[in-house]
């Protein structure tokens, strides 16, 4: 049996269109800050792949700044240091919720004392009554951080409410729209934030790139990275050419996949008849919440993650257990831990995320491993965890 992957919300594979790109951008030579014809094209490759990413998230490709990922991109805004039309701004606060990232509940730049966490209801939605008490107490200046949708369940938060909601209280916003792109239509705009954060291998291109989009040139971080002044002194270090291309190559791609997202709603709703129709008790996560079109994360009673991650590879398909950012373990969710899930249900959780190479034939193939494990693993009843 082929091997089935569904783990697109870990890392999606690589687009052909990325990788074509990414082949003719390595043929090449010259640093993209040299003035010479070889660093002129780099520099060429690198503009063109900016305004790709600016436009598959709303916002001006002047303002886009590119990083090693991700997490460097969240790293990098979650500083409180900040100018506004060349005024220093110093954030004393930083307002995250519950369910997001673990780059971004690490706090980045801020000590542990300026963290403060705003709960999130049992489908993983953000409680806006909790951010606006929590902005009315806050000292100072504040930042607040708030996913636009959530990596496990596929929550989508109301961040365009949340902004305004913020900005009423003299605050500034920040999301990572990492599990956005290419999903949902993402604009920085129209959601009112101050800055989004861009992750390249969410959406089909390389790992190790990222980005950063701000609203307004008169908005400026502090760098993360120093000692050059290479993405117009926003991050230092001379450009990975390669990966930034690919990332462009990939938004470009991305940005017509939108279309497609009903009919992976559609597969997404199937993979859960799929599971409810042949084990005993299935608890479905946030599934009354608006959720991304392909993501389903769910648990079944008296059967551990673990097990049932193991026996799905083994029998040739790729799942994962919550986020894919904890060193490869098969730890208890701090997403469930904050929308109340009990740990002896959460425990049990696993993601099936699809993208933009999944077919509707890979409902069978799953259909036909799930009853393969089910036939070893739990042939009566849900076995102990």
């Amino acid at each position: 049996m082929p091997r089935l992957y569904l783990d697109y919300n870990a890392t999606a594979p690589l687009r052909p269109e990325a990788r074509a790109a990414m082949v003719e951008a390595l043929s090449a030579v010259g640093n993209a800050s040299s003035v010479h014809s070889e660093g002129r094209d780099a520099r060429r490759r690198i503009e063109a792949a900016r305004a790709a990413v600016a436009a598959l998230a709303g916002g001006e490709a002047k303002l886009v700044t590119f990083t090693g990922g991700g997490t460097e991109a969240n790293a990098t805004v979650l500083t409180p240091d900040w100018s506004i039309a060349g005024k220093p701004h110093r954030i004393e606060t930083l307002l995250v919720s519950g369910i997001e990232h673990v780059s971004v509940l690490s706090g980045g730049r801020f000590r542990d004392d300026q963290l403060r966490r705003i709960p999130v209801d049992g489908e993983g939605v953000v409680r806006l009554d909790a951010l606006s008490a929590a902005l009315a107490a806050a000292k100072g200046p504040v930042l607040l951080s708030l996913m636009l949708a959530n990596n496990e369940t596929g929550a989508i938060q109301p961040v365009a409410d949340a902004a305004r909601i913020a900005h009423a209280a003299g605050a500034l916003v920040h999301t990572d729209a990492a599990q956005t792109a290419g999903r949902i239509p993402v604009d920085l705009r129209a959601l009112g934030v101050d800055v989004l954060t861009l992750s390249a291998h969410k959406l089909g291109g390389p790992q190790g790139a990222g980005a950063i989009l701000r609203a307004s040139e008169d908005l400026v971080f502090a760098p993360l990275l120093t000692g050059g002044g290479q993405e117009r002194r926003t991050r230092a270090g001379t450009e990975n050419v390669a990966a930034i291309v690919g990332f462009g190559a990939a938004a470009t791609a991305a940005g017509a996949d939108v279309g497609r997202m009903p009919a992976l709603a559609r597969w997404r709703d199937e993979l859960a008849g799929v599971v409810r129709g042949s084990i005993g008790k299935v608890t479905v996560f946030s599934e009354s919440a608006p959720r991304l079109p392909q993501t389903l994360c769910f648990a079944v009673e008296g059967v551990s993650a673990e097990t049932l991650v193991i026996a799905l590879d083994l029998a040739g398909v790729a799942v994962s257990s919550g986020s894919a950012c904890s060193s490869g373990k098969v730890a208890p969710s701090h997403v469930l831990a904050a929308m109340g899930i009990a740990q002896s249900v959460a425990k049990g959780a696993i993601r099936l995320s699809l993208g933009w190479d999944s077919k509707e034939s890979d409902l069978h193939l799953f259909s036909t491993a799930w009853r393969h494990v089910l036939k070893h693993l739990a042939p009566n009843k849900p076995q102990a965890a």
